[in-house]
């Protein structure tokens, strides 16, 4: 019993200290960032410049403001933007393009902290936008041909709070910490959890055997018998428990930066058990199309992953 508390109180401790030493300071700055420049307009005129061109991959302007989100903010600032676009009568065909590029893309709440760790961003950012490209243009053309893509009069209208003077500034800057904190309390129990129960499968020796296993096949791959411990953490708790195993690994020597920049394709992305529950809580007409957007993010996930092992 004794053992199992240590267990307990040492991933407890190591999942508070990512989340508020790491997680929460890059969020704050980050956050704080792209609501000004959303409050400043500057969002809103990038969306309008690139709309017209992002159009063929069947991308509206929320859809690219859904990139910007996904991209810089959080996985789950999408879902305010998925809502809108069906209360504002996008075609289901639009919305399931939109969803499989959120899906294939890098989140900001691991992109950004795993940067840290020695995660190449700028590589990560271009081929998350590869990707995300690849999973709308795919969707929309092949796998949601079926679907309709007659559209009712769409408000793409942004509305957002503005920053014209000192008070409107720091009301932006206080908001966006506030969100910053909330993501980051929230990411806190399951980064706990799934670090509780790695060690326990670590302890119990079924990651040695599952490795141990798999280990002949993943090496004739070229693959690291490592990453299976955080591929199935990602899976199962999501992209921020991933985060939470990684850096334990990095820390413990059991993972390298090579390892993390070659897998991060297809670990780096919200197309998991939680991130789809959270994705297809925007609403009916998204939760209606989850399942062709599946495929299309995979497209793209597996666009992104062949990227990062060429480029690594």
């Amino acid at each position: 019993m004794v053992e199992i508390f240590d267990v307990v109180l040492r991933a407890g401790r190591a999942g508070v200290e990512l989340a508020l030493f790491v997680l929460l300071p890059v969020m704050v700055v980050m956050l704080s960032l792209m609501r000004l420049l959303e409050a400043r307009g500057v969002l809103d005129w990038l969306v309008r410049q690139l709309a017209p061109l992002l159009r063929p991959a069947g991308l509206t302007g929320l859809g690219v403001f859904a990139a910007l989100q996904i991209n810089f903010v959080s996985f789950a600032a999408p879902v305010a933007t998925l809502a809108m676009m069906a209360q504002r009568g996008a075609s289901p065909r639009h919305i399931a393009a939109t969803l499989a590029m959120v899906m294939a893309m890098s989140q900001a709440n691991v992109l950004i902290p795993m940067s840290t760790m020695g995660l190449a961003f700028g590589t990560t950012l271009l081929l998350s936008l590869l990707g995300g490209l690849a999973a709308a243009a795919t969707t929309y053309h092949v796998f949601g041909k079926h679907l309709s893509d007659q559209e009712d009069a769409v408000d793409e209208t942004l509305r957002h709070p503005v920053a014209d003077d000192a008070k409107g500034v720091l009301d932006v800057i206080n908001r966006a910490g506030a969100e910053a904190f909330k993501i980051t309390i929230g990411a806190i129990p399951m980064l706990v959890l799934a670090l509780v129960a790695v060690a326990g499968l670590r302890a119990s020796g079924i990651i040695d055997v599952l490795t141990g296993a798999l280990a002949p096949t993943l090496v004739l791959l070229g693959i690291d018998p490592a990453l299976i411990l955080p591929t199935l953490t990602k899976f199962i708790g999501g992209g921020t428990a991933m985060m939470g195993v990684m850096d334990d690994m990095l820390r413990a020597g059991t993972a390298s930066v090579a390892s993390l920049n070659a897998s991060a394709g297809f670990l780096v992305h919200p197309l998991d058990i939680p991130g789809i529950a959270v994705l297809i809580s925007a609403g009916r007409p998204i939760a209606a199309v989850w399942r062709v957007a599946v495929i299309g993010g995979a497209v793209g996930i597996a666009l992104r992953t062949i990227g990062h092992i060429l480029l690594t």
